[in-house]
């Protein structure tokens, strides 16, 4: 509880003393005003300031209003007592919502403790410089000690720990790395020290695009948040102006039409009922916090949401559309087969590892990674490396061909087929085909519980979109069980397959792609929900999606799904119900049954049952 939370319970505290003291005594009526105007004043004074301020800056028509003008007018009316209790009452509804978005709030901030303070910067003479990660530059070099936080994204030059990436993923457990892995900014360093060349500018980093997705989420509102917003612009203004009609109509009409007495005091203290019961703290407190505590929840779960509007849209998808190389697969090859024909395993390898050693694509690094032994870049010349087939080599004199059908087509080299699933790479040596090498992506180790806990979570069908060839596509569809998978496809016709799922389905229903590459951002942007994966992703994959997965756990969807859903779910709870007590207590209130007390209840006990139910959103760990 923060200082001004605590000075609010120091005045309810005093205020309901007051209240209980003056209970049991007996006052005479000249000082009973008095006396009850102290624990009114200390409890309300803040409401009647706002409720001024209001009035001054013509935003008259809201919760303070309304509250001022009742309990103003029940002690105006002789009713010290319920004026006061009114006061005290609302203010303890207004600590209690207080502390829940403050709760709530809190578990964001949580994330907010990542932001590095500084940097350990290494200077060109070896000296260790403490400066703002601001002024770091692209591949400087920085220490990180043990106990430190990773100010800047980049790749360990030297040294060997684990990691705490918790306030980033959601995973409790640590990672290991090592030389030439790649580290995130905002995770802890727990036991080693490790040199890191940096990759990113600190605006650019992990740790700052987070802190920039969390800060603006509020401000992109749901369709309910937008309601609730209309709906109190217009509802408070027009129950003020039926409880002044409530005021003045009942009693004209019965002394001008009836001929009998007016009971001005009776409609008016009726008015003032109807005015506590109409306000609308339940609605417009809670609904705003059901939302903030869902994105609160996913982001202790490692899964970062854009926005309210985004979890309003999350809850209603029944389609998801999934990349497959870094998505539902890790993205990393490797060598799984060597078939040759007229030399060695060892020799095929090594042609095939020293002809692509100036390539960075993933398969020449996996087969550089299966050589294993250091190159040497003297026996290779004349590289050249051609688009889409392959590369063009000579190793120790001799012209080398690695590549795909296509490659040994164009070189005029007849190849033999392979049968297995996988990526494979023919070899040419001389102009002579020595065999080939199969080369297969592994399945993510969550990827087939994630198909399965999305059926769970009430998705309709599946979809895979990949430009692998239709064998590898359909291998790893029929593992991981998807419904529907398209291959061979360039970005411009994810698209088309994208629309064409928009089209076919539902009005009501949405369509979610999950994808990590550059060229998944069209389809992602197009999509009525994207989701990037945030450890591996491009950073243009990570800008156009909705929702960011920070340790590419495909398993995470479906927990975001559950948590939007209860999000939904709870929201609608806190509509229906408080709108329900308001309206049968507003007309027990005009029709002279509901009296102060039950006016209490209707504001007051209704914002705190909502409240209460908005803060269930937090909770996602059961999920």
């Amino acid at each position: 509880m923060n200082k001004k939370q605590k000075k609010v319970l120091y005045r309810i505290i005093v205020s309901f003393v007051c209240l209980v003291i003056l209970e049991f005594i007996d006052v005479h009526s000249y000082f009973e005003f008095g006396l009850y105007m102290i624990p009114y004043l200390i409890i309300g004074y803040d409401i009647l300031k706002k409720a001024l301020k209001g009035i001054m800056n013509k935003q008259v028509f809201d919760e303070n209003f309304l509250m001022a003008v009742a309990t103003v007018g029940a002690i105006v009316l002789g009713d010290y007592k319920e004026g006061t209790a009114v006061m005290l009452f609302y203010q303890i509804g207004e600590l209690f919502q207080s502390y829940a978005v403050g709760k709530s709030r809190r578990n964001i901030s949580d994330l907010m403790d990542i932001r590095p303070d500084y940097a350990n910067k290494v200077n060109e003479d070896g000296s260790i410089e403490t400066v703002d990660p601001d002024e770091i530059e692209i591949g400087s070099f920085i220490i990180v000690k043990p106990g430190e936080k990773i100010p800047i994204d980049g790749l360990v030059v030297e040294g060997k720990t684990s990691l705490n990436t918790s306030a980033l993923t959601g995973e409790s457990l640590p990672r290991e790395v090592s030389v030439g892995d790649e580290v995130m900014s905002g995770c802890i360093n727990l036991n080693g020290l490790l040199k890191i060349q940096t990759q990113k500018e600190f605006g650019e980093s992990t740790v700052s695009k987070i802190l920039d997705l969390v800060e603006n989420a509020s401000s992109k509102k749901s369709h309910s948040e937008n309601f609730i917003s209309k709906f109190a612009k217009y509802y408070t203004p027009a129950v003020c102006y039926g409880a002044l009609a409530l005021a003045i109509i009942p009693p004209l009409v019965s002394q001008l039409f009836l001929n009998e007495p007016a009971q001005w005091n009776e409609w008016i203290f009726r008015a003032l009922t109807f005015l506590v019961i109409s306000c609308p703290c339940a609605l417009v407190i809670s609904i705003p916090l059901s939302f903030f505590a869902g994105i609160g929840g996913a982001s202790r779960e490692g899964v970062l949401i854009k926005g309210s509007n985004y979890l309003e849209t999350l809850s209603q998808t029944k389609y998801v559309v999934f990349d497959k190389t870094g998505t539902m697969t890790e993205g990393v090859f490797e060598v799984t087969g060597i078939h040759h024909a007229s030399i060695s395993e060892e020799r095929l390898l090594e042609y095939a590892a020293l002809a692509e050693s100036y390539s960075q694509h993933p398969i020449s690094k996996s087969l550089q990674k299966a050589y294993s032994q250091e190159i040497d870049e003297k026996r290779v010349e004349d590289v050249q490396e051609i688009s889409g087939h392959g590369v063009l080599a000579k190793v120790d004199g001799q012209p080398v061909a690695v590549g795909n059908r296509k490659l040994m087509q164009r070189e005029g080299v007849e190849c033999d087929e392979c049968h297995d699933t996988g990526t494979v790479v023919h070899v040419a040596v001389d102009h002579q085909y020595v065999g080939h090498i199969l080369i297969s992506d592994k399945i993510k180790a969550h990827a087939k519980e994630a198909i399965r806990s999305l059926k769970k979570a009430g998705i309709k069908k599946t979809v895979m979109l990949t430009g692998d060839k239709k064998e590898v596509a359909l291998s790893v569809a029929n593992e991981l069980q998807i419904d529907q998978v398209y291959s061979e496809l360039l970005p411009g016709d994810k698209v088309e397959k994208i629309e064409d799922i928009l089209e076919s389905k539902n009005h009501k229903e949405c369509v979610a792609f999950v994808g990590d590459g550059i060229n998944d951002a069209p389809v992602l942007s197009r999509a009525d929900i994207g989701i990037a994966m945030g450890a591996l992703g491009t950073d243009a994959a990570i800008e156009a999606a909705d929702i960011v997965l920070m340790d590419d756990d495909p398993l995470k969807i479906a927990k975001a799904i559950r948590i939007s859903k209860k999000c939904m779910r709870i929201v609608y709870e806190n509509i229906y119900f408080a709108i329900g007590i308001k309206v049968i207590c507003l007309i027990l209130g005009a029709v002279g049954i509901a009296n102060m007390w039950l006016a209490i209840f209707a504001d007051v006990g209704v914002m705190v049952i909502a409240v209460l139910n908005a803060i269930r959103t937090l909770y996602a760990k059961h999920l």
